[in-house]
């Protein structure tokens, strides 16, 4: 059997046991919804998902980490995770995505894991990310980095023989995009701001009709950029990323990565280039998946896995006895 083989082999296996991942992260951080503690609710997680990504039988490296920036609690880039058998593997990881919404117990938090064969992900620095992005069925290289928001806008309503008017774009609520969102009105679509969160964002393109987003636009964590990627991959969407760098700090941190060229714009196969798996579980109520309900002697978590080599999307809902969970 080819290493390649085997690899494929392990991830079939590894297919549902990541759900366990992000089901430990979230339950530990739905437990300090509404609190008002990001950190705390961040750094339990990490923990939960520490301790159950050291059960899977892998060699697994993180490649992409979170909280270098804000110098919260982490899995950290090159930390090996998993029981040292089996194939090598990249994880990328976010244990609390919108850790604000998590504290003021708003909606589309979750937990998110990305595994893939080693040496595929993008190994991003903790810098920022102009992103774009639509969900499947669309032909390719339908948008552009270096076209307006306009120009995409067209183009997508075009393909999709409806006016601009009718589509949707997710923007991240921040004060440097209030150009771009001066821009999308004007050409006439609609905007949906999102206060923090924009892997849920992208991810909220896979399927328009249920979340009422056809578009993601705008500047986000590069880390996360990598995570929705590998979401949008697995399902045939269109992503491109450009690394922005605020400052020389982060300069050097791309350079560290041997990412020189912030110009360069970065397609979803250059961020995620092998096969993948991703899983996700809501820590709050969101548009693609429900939080964490705690129902005395059970718990449920609603989670949804996908994998890129087969196009295969599971929408996974669990009842935890509550004894059984740490």
């Amino acid at each position: 059997m080819s290493e390649t083989q085997t690899i494929t082999t392990l991830h079939r296996t590894l297919a549902i046991e990541v759900a366990r991942v992000t089901e430990a992260a979230a339950i530990a951080a739905a437990r300090l919804r509404g609190r008002g503690n990001e950190k705390t609710a961040d750094q339990v997680a990490v923990d939960a998902m520490r301790r159950e990504l050291n059960k899977l039988p892998m060699r697994g490296r993180v490649v992409i980490g979170e909280g270098e920036r804000d110098d919260a609690p982490m899995l950290f880039i090159g930390e090996e995770v998993g029981s040292g058998e089996g194939a090598e593997i990249d994880i990328a990881v976010d244990p609390l995505e919108a850790t604000t919404l998590c504290a003021k117990a708003m909606h589309n938090s979750l937990a998110v894991v990305g595994i893939a064969e080693g040496g595929t992900l993008l190994n991003a620095p903790d810098i920022y990310m102009d992103k774009i992005a639509i969900g499947p069925g669309y032909p390719d290289k339908l948008i552009d980095l270096d076209k307006s928001p306009t120009e995409n806008l067209k183009a997508v309503a075009e393909v999709r023989g409806v006016p601009v008017s009718s589509l949707t774009v997710c923007i991240l609520d921040r004060p440097r995009h209030a150009k771009l969102i001066e821009e999308v009105r004007s050409a006439g679509a609609a905007i949906r701001l999102i206060l923090d969160g924009d892997i849920a964002g992208v991810i909220h393109t896979v399927d328009a009709a249920e979340t009422g987003i056809d578009m993601y636009m705008g500047i986000g964590g590069a880390p996360e950029g990598v995570l929705a990627a590998s979401a949008l991959r697995c399902i045939g969407g269109q992503m491109q990323g450009r690394l922005v760098a605020l400052s020389d700090d982060e300069r050097k941190r791309a350079d560290a990565m041997g990412l020189t060229d912030l110009s360069r714009k970065y397609s979803i196969h250059d961020m995620a280039s092998g096969d993948v798996i991703f899983s996700a579980t809501g820590v709050t109520d969101g548009s693609m998946l429900s939080g964490v309900k705690f129902d005395g002697d059970w718990i449920e978590t609603h989670t949804v896995i996908m994998r890129a080599a087969t196009k295969t999307v599971r929408w996974l809902k669990s009842r935890h006895r509550a004894d059984r969970v740490n």
